[in-house]
């Protein structure tokens, strides 16, 4: 199951469950300005691309809520 972790990893950005974020396939998670911007769709931790983060329905947020653990690393 997908972390849904909060926030963007390179400017720290709030990345609510319901952001439109973009995530690689080992979950790092950012923001389209940054995938879009200075990292060229590209993931400096795996060298991976990015696909959109999906969207967890509000039940089932509930039920599995999303990562509170932030992961900013400027």
């Amino acid at each position: 199951m997908l972390d849904l972790r909060p926030d963007c990893e390179r400017c720290g950005r709030d990345l609510p469950p319901d952001a439109d974020a973009r995530i690689c396939t080992y979950e790092c998670t950012f923001c389209p300005e940054c995938v879009d911007g200075p990292m060229a769709n590209l993931c400096p931790n795996c060298g991976g691309g990015f696909e959109r983060r999906p969207i967890r329905p509000a039940a089932m947020l509930a039920k599995h809520p999303a990562s509170t653990v932030r992961n900013y690393k400027p």
